[in-house]
């Protein structure tokens, strides 16, 4: 029995000692798997309020402004119209918007963006897998990304229409 229970403790042992260098490897090195500007921006596949399933290579070769919100989050609401208003400024000029509504039914987002005139695209995330890819937490969050489908700027909390200008002016000029 004492051998037995010898080698239980080792087993036992070796394991805190991997999962502590893993643990501590992975904090060192920083890969949480979020991503990061500079990384390649997630792909995701997620019902519109058109009825259709939209992917993100739809919109391969543009840039991207894409807003993660919800109806409950008062700041997501502020921020709409100025989201409304840089998609209209910027539709011409190959820089696409896309809303991605994170766990709400349909009829409550159809309401709210009938309510305060949304006309770029609205996905659904009922599922929640691409909050998940794109490892978020506070919302809103907004990713800026490039026309080559990296992430130029990711953007936590409300933004206003002067910061939404500046941001999109730059990612319309990165190369």
């Amino acid at each position: 029995m004492g051998k037995s229970r010898r080698a239980v403790q080792i087993v036992i042992l070796l394991l805190i000692l991997v999962l502590g260098g893993y643990a501590i490897t992975t904090s060192v090195s920083g890969s949480n798997g979020k991503p990061k500007e500079g990384d390649k921006a997630p792909s995701f596949e997620l019902l519109g309020l058109d009825g259709q399933v939209h992917t993100s290579e739809e919109y391969k070769g543009k840039a991207m402004v894409i807003n993660f919100w919800g109806t409950w989050c008062e700041p997501c609401v502020k921020e709409m119209p100025a989201l409304q208003a840089q998609a209209d400024k910027w539709k011409d000029q190959g820089v696409q918007f896309v809303g991605i509504n994170v766990g709400e039914d349909q009829m409550t987002v159809e309401n709210f963006v009938q309510q305060v005139g949304v006309t770029f695209p609205i996905m659904l995330d009922r599922d929640k897998n691409s909050i998940r890819d794109f490892g978020i937490s506070p919302m809103p969050t907004t990713f800026f990304v490039s026309d080559t489908g990296k992430i130029s700027t990711i953007h936590i909390g409300q933004l206003d229409l002067d910061t939404l200008d500046a941001q999109i002016s730059q990612l319309a000029k990165q190369p």
